[in-house]
């Protein structure tokens, strides 16, 4: 992929990525959030971040199944994202739903448990946002920066756990997520599985022509010895 499009890319994800806030203060502006602004804002930020983790959980699959490059480079511009989002999804509980009543709020994690998956979500995403930077991954080494990383899958896991225990009876929406979320993970574990096999293939067979090697070698050394 040429610069031009890596570019033209990142420009959707950054347009696609802002519509909803540009939607929201529209909406704001034209006094037509509904009957509870609150609870119409705290929806569609939520909804947007359980989108776009899912989209950025998304990019390795998609290079894994079809063998696309491009997808990783859009990965950590769209974990960012998920990680505004879901922080002006808190923020909104905690100013406008709460008003910084610390007790009441903390009362309310521990008793709720969809809440206690939000902030769980919420907490898995901040080590990530924090080594996003290439000098952190520099740092931290590719290999450490890979595995806590995967942190992410826990966000996504207890995001639609989020969703699924909070959502009235009806509602199909986090069903949806969650299929999705699933069938990513299901990618990974096979990937990884078959990774496994791979390995234990070239193990074994380094094991077999490791003494046919050292059989051959005394060989030629007892013919070389000989009189």
């Amino acid at each position: 992929m040429t610069r031009r499009a890596r570019v033209a890319l990142k420009v959707a994800v950054w347009g696609g990525c802002l519509a909803p806030l540009a939607r929201l203060g529209y909406l704001a502006w034209t006094d037509d959030l509904g009957a509870n602004p609150i609870s119409f804002v705290t929806i569609t930020l939520g909804d947007w971040t359980l989108r776009i983790l899912l989209a950025s959980l998304a990019m390795t699959p998609l290079r894994i199944v079809f063998g696309l490059s491009w997808p990783i480079t859009l990965r950590r511009l769209l974990g960012l994202f998920a990680f505004a989002y879901v922080c002006l999804h808190f923020s909104v509980w905690i100013v406008l739903d709460f008003f910084f009543d610390w007790p009441r709020m903390w009362a309310d994690i521990v008793k709720r448990p969809y809440i206690t998956m939000g902030m769980l979500a919420l907490l898995s995403l901040i080590p990530l946002a924090a080594t996003s930077t290439t000098r952190m991954i520099r740092r931290l080494g590719a290999k450490t920066w890979t595995r806590l990383h995967r942190l992410a899958y826990v966000a996504g896991v207890c995001a639609v756990l989020h969703y699924l225990w909070l959502a009235k009876v009806g509602v199909r929406d986090p069903y949806w997520y969650a299929g999705v979320l699933v069938a990513l993970l299901g990618v990974r574990v096979w990937d990884w599985r078959r990774r496994v096999v791979r390995r234990r293939r070239r193990d074994a067979g380094t094991a077999v022509s490791a003494p046919v090697g050292s059989a051959a070698e005394n060989t030629l050394s007892r013919e070389r010895a000989a009189p």
